[in-house]
């Protein structure tokens, strides 16, 4: 019977091993295809109700399809001489021999002579980007400067190639930056030339997984996949995957010194800490489901491919990884490898000291981190005001100089055209309503099909100023059954849905995650001290960001979409570390320890696991501030900056400090009465 026992255990981890490579063979195809749905249009992004959406699906159906659109922007330091203005218009020519144009362009001088402003359109590219892109760069190759004049390509289309740019290297790059700061902090904790590859590898496969997963759920549901939400989701699985791992790894180490078999030390490690991995990935997916309930298109897709990602995540660290562990044995933890029957080495935590505090002094512990994190927050205040879509960029390029150099020559006239698309029927009507609003500067009528006629509206102010954006919501109110849309009108309703999101996914995120900690903790008052607690961390995060994103990285603008997802993030992910806490601190409270003494025990046994943890976690996402977008780039430093706080903070002080303080009233109305013998509580894993 032992023998057959014996067959079967080394059976297992092999099959185990064996279907996931057979998963791996078919999910990699699809995987390959994800690039393919990839998309970052302004209709990718924006809800389907918005005026701005419903105007560029229209323009799709308009003979010619979408219009791209450019503007050539030629200028002297001084005054722009006749062979300036002979060059500019062979240039303009031959791009127009070499593309149909929409329209016969026609330079428009500056007021003091140092700029000539060539509007050019076309139908070529249509709704493809690669398209575009190759129209954009072969107009760029065609225009430039000679003798002191300087020659660039700006407008709607270049914008949307040089961000394409950045997102591109949401790929690739991204995961190889991500990968290498893993493997170094996986290194430096474990302390072993060969440990750190296997978990790396078991969250590098997870991620191929997740990639064909995405696909997948485009395909039969139609889920938005942008750049933004591919990155994150690859983020999410490299930071929480390595996260799970840890908790595995720390915890089979420990029982590789009371068993004799690699595979019965396993087996005490997922039955150990499995229920609580199980349960903290739950609930991180939950609350990245909650953007379910956005109507921003890329918050809405973001949720599905964050969740995707943990459970994933999840399902490789569970039976990938451990597998793999039995397989190669003790040997893959040389040098310091854990022999049968030994102790670990005897270490002083800083954690112990930490809950020793909380215990001596939980009132003074909790006032001080409160106020710690009050003061952080209020860094809000200073957060600049919302992002303009010329400062997107981290970097200047090329299609941003030349729409800032148009705001200088042109100070009365936009750079960016205000689409309006008006029923063919009442087209006249509508075109002398726009050409009288207030702030217009001209418009004209183009093109018929379908029932519609498009006009394309002038500002007389600089794109995205207040003026322009009075003179979008005129149009609106005076053409009632028209759609006005365009570049500026896309940012106005990204703001307006964002804000309409932040007051329905928030409350849906904070009942959910409550929903799933009550059931998980048996409790409602340590609920609601978990929850609290990120909320605050959430607060504290963005005041950092208030106080570095103007004064340290010279950023004129937030975007608008910060607040939502790193409150989802934050919250989610924070949760995620209390549970491991809160969990221990129950199960010694069930057997009849003090309040303090159970904060000790707990920070003690899962101190140092879970601060690898965090410092893993926080460094994945930091990666997104060596981005090129600005967006991506404070997303990275909060979300980043959080699981910092939460992490060394948060957890060590304010959780444990309140739990003292509480008493056995935090685990309020269960009831703590009765004791659990120590050999049936759930043992925690310790530090790696």
């Amino acid at each position: 019977m032992r023998a057959a026992t014996t067959r079967s255990d080394r059976r297992l981890p092999w099959l185990v091993l064996g279907l996931w490579m057979v998963l791996l063979a078919a999910a990699a195809p699809f995987a390959a295809r994800l690039a393919d749905v990839q998309h970052d249009r302004a209709t990718d992004y924006l809800p389907a109700s918005a005026d701005s959406t419903r105007v560029a699906r229209l323009q799709d159906r308009l003979p010619g399809g979408e219009s791209t659109e450019l503007v050539l922007v030629y200028r002297r330091t001084g005054e722009l001489t006749p062979a300036d203005r002979a060059t500019a218009a062979a240039q303009v020519a031959a791009v127009a021999h070499r593309h149909a144009l929409t329209g016969t362009p026609r330079g428009i001088p500056s007021a003091d002579g140092t700029t000539l402003l060539y509007p050019v359109a076309s139908d070529e590219p249509g709704t493809d980007e690669k398209k575009r892109d190759a129209f954009v760069d072969d107009v760029r190759r065609t225009v430039h400067g000679e003798n002191g004049l300087t020659a660039r390509v700006g407008g709607p289309a270049a914008l949307a190639t040089d961000a394409g740019t950045v997102y591109a290297s949401l790929g690739g790059p991204l995961l190889y930056t991500t990968v290498g700061v893993v493997a170094v902090l996986l290194i430096l904790i474990y302390r072993s030339p060969l440990l750190w590859l296997v978990p790396l590898l078991a969250a590098g496969l997870a991620d191929l997984l997740a990639r064909a997963a995405a696909y997948g759920l485009h395909q039969a549901f139609g889920t938005t996949v942008s750049g933004q939400s591919a990155g994150i989701m690859t983020i999410l699985v490299l930071g929480a995957g390595t996260d799970y791992a840890l908790l595995l790894v720390a915890r089979y180490r420990e029982e590789l010194r009371c068993h004799a078999r690699p595979y019965d030390a396993m087996r005490a490690a997922l039955r150990g800490c499995g229920p609580a991995v199980l349960a903290s990935s739950g609930t991180v997916a939950a609350g990245l489901l909650c953007l379910l309930a956005a109507d921003l298109d890329s918050s809405r897709g973001m949720g599905p491919l964050g969740a995707v990602g943990v459970l994933c995540a999840l399902a490789a660290m569970l039976t990938l990884l451990p597998a793999v562990l039995v397989l190669l044995g003790r040997r893959l933890f040389w040098p310091l490898i854990p022999a049968h029957g030994s102790t670990p080495p005897a270490r002083r935590s800083p954690f112990t000291a930490m809950g020793a505090l909380a215990g001596r002094r939980p009132l003074t512990v909790l006032a001080c981190g409160t106020a710690l994190l009050g003061a952080l927050a209020l860094g809000t205040l200073n957060l600049p005001g919302a992002l303009a879509q010329l400062d997107t960029f981290v970097d200047r390029p090329e299609s941003v100089t030349a729409l800032r150099t148009v705001a200088e020559a042109y100070p009365k006239r936009s750079a960016q055209p205000i689409e309006v698309l008006a029923p063919a029927a009442r087209a006249d009507a509508a075109l002398a309503a726009a050409g009288s609003t207030r702030g217009v500067a001209e418009a004209h009528k183009g093109r018929t099909g379908g029932g519609w006629t498009e006009i394309t509206v002038t500002a007389s102010a600089p794109p995205q100023s207040a003026a322009e954006t009075a003179t979008i919501e005129a149009l609106r109110h005076r053409l009632p059954g028209a759609y006005v849309g365009g570049p500026s009108a896309q940012q106005l309703d990204l703001r307006d849905t964002d804000a309409r999101d932040r007051l329905v996914v928030v409350p849906v995120v904070l009942v959910c995650v409550l929903l799933i900690l009550v059931a998980l903790l048996r409790s409602l008052v340590a609920p609601l001290v978990l929850v609290a607690a990120v909320v605050a961390v959430w607060g504290a995060a963005l005041g950092l960001g208030g106080l570095v994103f103007g004064p340290l990285f010279g950023f004129t603008g937030t975007d608008p979409g910060l607040a939502l997802l790193s409150f989802v993030f934050l919250v989610a992910l924070g949760v995620d570390y209390g549970i491991f806490l809160t969990h221990r601190m129950r199960e010694e409270s069930l057997a009849g320890a003090e309040p303090a003494q159970a904060a000790l025990t707990a920070l003690r046994t899962t101190g140092g696991v879970v601060a690898s943890a965090g410092l893993v976690l926080a460094a994945t996402f930091a990666v997104l501030t060596n981005m090129g977008l600005v967006p991506l780039v404070e997303l990275g430093f909060v979300i980043a900056a959080g699981v910092l706080l939460d992490t060394f903070l948060v957890r060590t002080c304010l959780v444990a400090g309140a739990s003292v303080a509480l008493g056995r009233a935090i685990w309020w109305p269960g009831r703590l009465s009765r004791p659990v013998p120590a050999a049936d509580r759930t043992p925690e894993p310790v530090s790696p």
